[in-house]
């Protein structure tokens, strides 16, 4: 069985995939379940576009609409049902400052929600993509910057699946990849409670096209959640186009049979499912 746990639509601010289009691809493919995880950026993202908002390529820089995304997904579950499992996710992208507004959000939403992977996508509303969140500082502040802010989120938000491309800085460090020893202690408290709170991480497979060296986390990263108890996995290809959308599934699969993994896991409202690894 192949799933592809970290799929995005034009329901993104940043993708033009019709979602109906995702679901073609996806059976062509051959994967028999995939999550939908549009974006959610509250601090940088309003969820309603105004007179202020920015565009970028001909899209408004918005948060999912939600209504209208739900409705999609069902819509396309219903169509797929007989080729493709099509489960309800989003990407939320959480700040210290901004988990009220993703607590509300969830409290409101999340009844529909098979899933959701939270990331670190700003820190102080500072993106790391531009390099202003990295301008100004040393590599090593604004490494260890990053992950203090993780471990404060995970520490106070409760309302996810899995941790997300946990180690992202490492993509858009322009002084090249920092040392995982020098942030171990930090990354061992963060994996520790999200382990305690019944949560995953994901190993997310655009580490390929991005030209990293290794896989996002890192191996070092896998090795400790393994030795720490860690279980719960998923594997996304965090597509926004459809040359990315199920790529590398196997092949990480494979690594993680390597690294001792036993399973990879799919969800369902919120519950993960044990599928084991077969290589």
């Amino acid at each position: 069985m192949l799933a592809d746990y970290h799929v995005h639509s034009a329901f993104s601010d940043d993708s033009f995939y019709d979602v109906a289009d995702v679901c073609r691809d996806a059976v062509k493919l051959n994967l028999a379940e995939i999550c939908f995880t549009d974006h959610v950026d509250y601090g940088v993202k309003p969820d309603i576009a105004g007179p202020d908002t920015r565009v970028v390529d001909g899209k408004a820089v918005v948060n999912v609409d939600y209504p209208r995304y739900f409705e999609a997904l069902a819509a396309a579950r219903e169509k797929f049902a007989d080729d493709l499992a099509v489960k309800s996710g989003l990407e939320f992208g959480v700040q210290s400052h901004t988990i009220p507004q993703f607590n509300a959000l969830f409290e409101r939403w999340g009844s529909e929600m098979d899933f959701a992977i939270l990331s670190i996508h700003q820190v102080g509303d500072l993106e790391f993509w531009t390099g202003d969140f990295q301008r100004g500082r040393t590599q090593q502040e604004y490494n260890d910057a990053y992950y203090a802010e993780m471990l404060a989120v995970v520490e106070q938000f409760k309302h996810y699946s899995v941790l997300g491309h946990l180690d992202l800085i490492k993509r858009y460090d322009p002084a090249g990849v920092y040392p995982f020893e020098k942030n171990r202690d930090v990354i061992a408290e963060i994996l520790t409670r999200v382990i305690a709170d019944g949560k995953g991480i994901e190993v997310n497979t655009s580490s390929f096209r991005y030209g990293l060296a290794d896989l996002q986390p890192c191996t070092e990263i896998l090795r400790l959640y393994r030795d720490l108890g860690g279980r719960i996995v998923t594997i996304g290809s965090d597509s926004h186009k459809p040359e990315h959308l199920g790529a590398y599934i196997s092949l990480v699969r494979r690594r993680l049979a390597v690294l001792g993994f036993e399973s990879w896991c799919a969800f369902d409202k919120g519950e993960p499912r044990f599928h084991a690894i077969e290589c």
